[in-house]
């Protein structure tokens, strides 16, 4: 939790720097801080130097991808502490049992309505919604 009352600490994961900058602007709008990465190798090197409270992740990138992160999460337990994982994906299907089985707090389709960000952070959205 960042010291400002209330606000939480985002790092915002996307290749594409539009939805990154779309992610960072519904975050901001609801009181919280963003950080971003274009990539999960990005990911993973401000993660093994920062703390969040939420990552939104995407899955699919170059580098590594948002699975790959996840792993990698899930291999250094120290650095997800705390950690709420959100899928953000244009296409999750099949592998939604795969992901809650590997931590993911909740997934959000692409596009997703503020409200939906909004029940993410207060824990109504399972991993289950679409």
């Amino acid at each position: 939790m960042s010291s400002e009352e209330g606000s939480l600490r985002f790092l915002v994961v996307d290749d594409n720097d539009d939805i990154r900058d779309v992610l960072v602007r519904m975050v901001e709008r609801l009181g919280h801080t963003a950080s971003t990465a274009a990539d999960g190798v990005e990911a993973v090197e401000i993660l093994t130097e920062h703390r969040f409270d939420f990552m939104l992740l995407d899955l699919t990138m170059p580098r590594m991808t948002g699975d790959e992160v996840v792993r990698w999460l899930r291999a250094h337990p120290d650095r997800g502490e705390g950690l709420r994982v959100v899928v953000v994906s244009a296409w999750v299907g099949e592998q939604r049992a795969h992901l809650q089985e590997l931590g993911v707090h909740a997934v959000l389709p692409k596009p997703f309505r503020a409200q939906q960000l909004r029940d993410v952070i207060s824990g109504t959205l399972p991993v289950a919604s679409s």
